[in-house]
């Protein structure tokens, strides 16, 4: 069984995806812990009513990242729940040098924009604002860079005249509901790998 650990900052969306698609699919992986800097974090709920561990590990509020301290400790944590791939999911803090290196090349995220284009923040607020025609969704490796590492699938959604940034956002995170399980699966089975920043997927 391949076990993935998920770290999660907000409502959990994503979790609740992947939690489905495994229960669907009977997928040979398992989501052996959840983890979450906010302790009000609905991903922590959804852990509870899906029988997975899941942990508050705090961090003060007014910083992006995780403090050295803090940052042991998730790995710890990961660690001792023989975690795999680690797959952040809304978690809205900065990885350091002790986290990339502890799981090097096995952290996975999801970003609501076809990467490159709109890294960071509210992409679908920036991607409304420059006007574009189609935007998306991407996952993607984690590598030192905010929203920089390989990509792995990406999900494309149109932007429709009468779009607001919250009907927008909402039509996204349909598509990445989607691609963020499949990114998983594919993982779990062996099928990707990297060469020169390129993400090759096997049949």
């Amino acid at each position: 069984m391949f076990t993935i650990g998920v770290l999660a900052s907000g409502k959990g969306s994503n979790l609740q995806a992947i939690i489905d698609y495994i229960k669907t699919e009977k997928i040979r992986v398992k989501v052996g812990i959840v983890l979450s800097d906010n302790p009000d974090s609905a991903a922590l709920n959804i852990a509870e009513r899906a029988g997975i561990n899941g942990y508050c590990i705090p961090e003060d509020k007014h910083k992006t990242f995780l403090s050295p301290g803090i940052e042991k400790k998730y790995v710890k944590t990961l660690r001792e729940h023989g975690v795999e791939l680690v797959c952040l999911a809304g978690f809205m803090r900065v990885l350091k040098k002790y986290f990339m290196e502890s799981f090097t090349g096995k952290i996975i995220n999801i970003h609501p924009s076809l990467l490159p284009a709109f890294p960071g923040l509210a992409s679908w607020e920036q991607a409304l604002c420059y006007g574009v025609r189609f935007t998306g969704c991407t996952t993607h490796f984690v590598e030192y860079g905010v929203d920089t590492g390989p990509i792995i699938l990406q999900a494309v959604v149109p932007v429709l005249r009468e779009d607001t940034a919250e009907t927008l956002h909402k039509r996204i995170q349909e598509k990445e509901h989607i691609i963020y399980p499949l990114t998983v699966r594919l993982i779990a089975e062996g099928k990707v790998s990297i060469s020169e920043r390129k993400v090759h997927i096997s049949n």
